[in-house]
C-alpha cells in the first residue's frame, strides 16, 4: 500500500525550507501532496495559481510530489486523498506549541490520521516566508533562501525587476 502524506501550508511563497522538507519527507513516505491552503481570510502576495506555479517548478516536478489546492478542514482532505499522514515541519521551539495543538485538534477530529513532524534543516531554520517577503520587499538579497522561481517572482512582485528585464 503506498503511504501519502499530506504537506500543508499556505507557501506564500515556497522557501528552501519548505523543499528540504519535501525532500526528505520523500525518505519515509512513498508520495506527497504539497496541499495549499485557500484561506481567504488571509491576505496572500501570491495568487494560488502563482503559488502552485512555484512550488512545480521549485520541487522539479518530482513524480513522486503532487501540488494541490484545498479548503476547509485538513483532516477532511486527508481523507479524501487516502493520506496516512500530514507531514509538517519545524523551525524552533516557538513552532512546538502551535503546531502541537493543531496535531492534536487533528488527532481528535480523525484518530486515523497521524501527524509527522519534521525538524527544519539547521540551515534553513531562520527563514520563514513572512522574513522573506519583508526582506525582498526591501530589495533585500534573498538568493540562496529561496528557490530561483521564487526569487525572480519576489523581485517582479515588488518592482525591482519586470518580466522584460529577462
Amino acid at each position: 500500500m503506498e503511504k501519502t502524506a499530506i504537506y500543508p501550508g499556505s507557501f506564500d511563497p515556497v522557501t528552501n525550507g519548505h523543499v528540504d522538507i519535501v525532500e526528505r519527507g520523500l525518505n519515509i513516505f512513498d508520495k506527497i501532496i504539497v496541499a495549499i491552503l485557500r484561506n481567504p481570510a488571509k491576505e496572500a502576495l501570491f495568487t494560488v495559481e502563482e503559488r502552485k506555479e512555484m512550488i512545480e517548478t521549485s520541487l522539479n516536478r518530482n513524480s513522486n510530489v503532487e501540488i494541490d489546492v484545498f479548503d476547509g478542514l485538513l483532516v477532511d482532505y486527508a481523507k479524501k486523498r487516502n493520506a496516512v499522514a500530514i507531514l509538517r515541519g519545524m523551525r524552533a521551539v516557538s513552532d512546538f506549541e502551535y503546531e502541537f495543538q493543531l496535531a492534536l485538534m487533528n488527532r481528535k477530529l480523525n484518530r486515523e490520521i497521524q501527524t509527522v513532524f519534521l525538524m527544519t534543516g539547521l540551515r534553513w531554520i531562520f527563514i520563514s516566508s513572512s522574513i522573506i517577503k519583508e526582506a525582498a520587499s526591501f530589495g533585500g538579497n534573498i538568493n540562496g533562501m529561496v528557490p530561483p522561481i521564487v526569487s525572480r517572482k519576489l523581485k517582479e512582485k515588488f518592482g525591482f525587476i519586470t518580466p522584460s528585464d529577462e
